[in-house]
């Protein structure tokens, strides 16, 4: 195994951004690459075998075209980076960096962070319904939310309309006092928090007051038809195959719909279907819908919730292949005492 040194350049005002404080992503990418780091002035010195010493190398030619971009660098795109690094694809970091959406209250920018966020995201802005499937912290809806506020001020929409399945996340929550909007506000303050975070409280209540912007749980859909608005049903696996449907065949003209679920968390009743399920089944040769599947390594929360999704997906996919195992060791053993 052949040795390489190799000296990169990074001037003074970066260093802070792309090494991290007390220098974390740089520790981060030598563990990764199994690479040494040496730094003198602005120079920054790497030892290791050849083909490590390349990929850190382009990795840290990633973060940096990404500072330069003015973009405050997380632990998330090291992460990805180094990811990238070991598919053969770290060019795309930069590219998915140019997608701006919006701009928060605060005027953060609103970005895809992954590969698949952008795919979702072009799918949203291409097709008129867009079915967005993955797990926790994927950014599923705050995406979708993005895209519906941008729709909306550009007046492409006239309204906006969010709506979720009141159901409770595996436990009974029990009487709620007060009226009818103090009894759904549980359910739907994710869909509030992300409008105050991009639209600002004042905005969104002016709006609310107008009825350009509804909030509301899935069963107030029935009966209606919705034209001319940006529509969100967030949490859809535990819609039941009816409303699935229902929700659907309201779809006017001049409106744009996206589904997001996520099937690995269903609080519908033991033994139910869930809507989403079928519709992906009924729907997945219709042309004019995208289905857009994002995983473990487009989560952009912080990197332990990451790392729970990805051994969650591990434990469940152990137990089917254990539960498979199981039903072939009955199989056989009836096979014999046949």
């Amino acid at each position: 195994m052949s040795l390489m040194e190799t000296v990169i350049d990074i001037p003074a005002e970066h260093m802070t951004n792309v090494f991290g404080q007390f220098d974390i992503y740089l520790k981060k990418v030598e563990r990764a690459f199994g690479v040494t780091v040496a730094m003198r002035e602005n120079k920054m010195k790497l030892l290791g075998a050849e083909r490590d010493v390349q990929k850190a190398s382009r990795v840290f030619a990633q973060l940096f075209a990404l500072s330069q971009r003015g973009s405050q660098i997380t632990e998330q795109n090291v992460d990805y980076a180094i990811a990238l690094t070991f598919e053969e694809k770290e060019s795309a970091l930069v590219e998915i960096d140019k997608e701006l959406i919006c701009h928060t209250i605060s005027g953060a920018p609103v970005k895809p962070k992954t590969l698949g966020q952008r795919n979702y995201v072009e799918e949203i802005r291409s097709k008129m319904i867009v079915f967005g499937l993955g797990p926790a912290g994927t950014g599923k809806t705050y995406l979708a939310m993005a895209m519906a506020i941008t729709a909306f001020k550009k007046e492409e929409v006239s309204r906006i309309i969010l709506t979720r399945p009141a159901i409770e996340a595996g436990e009974k929550l029990g009487f709620l006092p007060g009226d009818l909007q103090s009894k759904v506000d549980p359910y739907l303050r994710p869909l509030y928090d992300a409008l105050h975070q991009i639209m600002g409280p004042d905005s969104f209540q002016r709006n609310m007051e107008k009825g350009l912007i509804e909030v509301a749980p899935l069963a107030y859909m029935r009966g209606r038809t919705l034209d001319n608005a940006f529509i969100i049903l967030d949490e859809a696996q535990n819609t039941t195959p009816a409303q699935m449907k229902m929700f659907l065949t309201r779809i006017g003209f001049g409106s744009k719909v996206v589904v997001t679920g996520d099937a690995t968390q269903k609080d519908l009743a033991p033994g139910s279907v869930s809507g989403l399920d079928v519709a992906l089944r009924v729907l997945r040769n219709v042309e004019e819908i995208g289905i857009c599947r994002l995983t473990s390594s487009d989560v952009v929360r912080h990197p332990l919730v990451q790392k729970i999704v990805k051994a969650y997906e591990d434990y469940e996919k152990q137990e089917k292949r254990g539960s498979k195992e199981r039903d072939r060791n009955r199989e056989r053993g009836r096979g014999r005492r046949g």
